[in-house]
């Protein structure tokens, strides 16, 4: 396709996608519209922490909820500066989700100076220069050169402002098209999911409050691939269905959705055994001796590979699966897990 001043996303509806769609629509209507509740403001409350937590954990940040809430009530926080001006941000802009215009550029671009002021020096201003996204050494999806991002973004924001797409489809579209284009030198995850929650709240409020994005934190291995397979096909169904996917198990939560981190009961002898040993961040080398096996093979497919396909343990550099740098550590689903069949374990 070639994206130029007539813009229109490449993307095939496919079965699945219907079906999500009418799945999240009749999911949404069962919902209670009560928010003014003590009980519900501390749940809402606790959602909005649990959708920066997972933005920002998916980009690499190490700070944990407790943090984060500390960190939204003014305590202090002993971590690195950079991941609590990160959080700080994060909650400011999420803050002022209401005042953010889902199809106007400026609002876009005002939103990202918030996000990134005092962690980049373009804050709030499309990229000059050219981005990569790699794994391990290999350059895996090269961005439009910066020349092309102006007159891309206006071409998106106009077919999102003219689509008859139900917003669901839209909202994941813009979300990996806005990956696709990678329009700042830095933050593009990050923007590319607030902005989709920016979109569900104006199509139905409760979305201001259903963290989507702690789903996609534990299911982010799937989320990268769904994200390159797009660009392999040149289609962004494969986002769109992972995107319905995660607000369906969102939405399961209850009303309003709170979302707490299902505990997988069918976890295999092997699986359990992995997340027994899981101590802070580990490497492969690390994880494999402490199982005490010698089979590289084997424990991929018998032990790593279920683990995080269930999100049972997620890697530290996600965006790098090859990285010679990287650990593994547990999820929050599971250290849920691991305290359910271990009670007396701490750490």
């Amino acid at each position: 396709m070639s994206r130029g001043s007539l813009y229109g996303p490449p993307f095939t509806v496919t079965p699945a996608i219907l079906s999500l769609v009418a799945e999240v629509c009749e999911a949404v209507g069962q919902l209670s519209t009560d928010t003014d509740t003590a009980g519900s403001l501390r749940l809402r409350r606790l959602n909005r922490i649990r959708t920066v937590h997972g933005s920002l954990a998916i980009e690499g940040n190490t700070l944990t909820l407790e943090q984060i809430t500390a960190v939204l009530d003014g305590k202090r926080v002993t971590a690195h500066p950079r991941e609590i001006r990160e959080a700080r941000n994060a909650l400011a802009v999420y803050e002022k989700l209401d005042a953010w215009d889902p199809h106007a550029e400026d609002s876009l671009l005002a939103a990202h100076a918030l996000l990134m002021d005092g962690l980049v020096e373009d804050a709030g201003k499309y990229r000059k220069g050219g981005v990569g996204v790699l794994s391990g050494s290999e350059v895996i999806h090269m961005a439009p050169p910066p020349d092309r991002v102006p007159g891309l973004m206006e071409g998106l924001f106009s077919w999102l402002e003219s689509t008859d797409h139900h917003p669901l489809v839209a909202s994941s579209i813009f979300h990996y098209e806005f990956e696709f284009i990678h329009p700042f030198s830095d933050g593009n995850g990050r923007m590319g999911r607030l902005w989709q929650t920016v979109l569900l709240s104006r199509w139905q409020a409760v979305f201001a409050y259903v963290p989507v994005e702690s789903l996609v934190h534990e299911h982010q291995t799937l989320y990268y691939e769904a994200l390159q397979q797009c660009t392999q096909l040149t289609d962004a169904a494969s986002l769109v269905d992972f995107m319905l996917r995660r607000i369906v198990e969102a939405l399961e939560g209850g009303s309003p959705p709170q979302v707490t981190p299902q505990v997988t009961p069918q976890v295999t002898p092997q699986v359990m055994e992995l997340l027994s040993i899981v101590k802070g961040e580990m490497s492969r080398e690390e994880l494999q001796e402490a199982l005490r096996l010698k089979d590289r093979k084997s424990f991929r497919e018998r032990y790593l590979k279920p683990a995080l396909d269930d999100a049972l343990i997620e890697m530290t550099r996600p965006d790098r699966p090859t990285s010679r740098l990287q650990k593994y550590r547990l999820t929050e689903k599971g250290r849920g897990v691991v305290q359910q069949r271990f009670p007396s374990r701490t750490g």
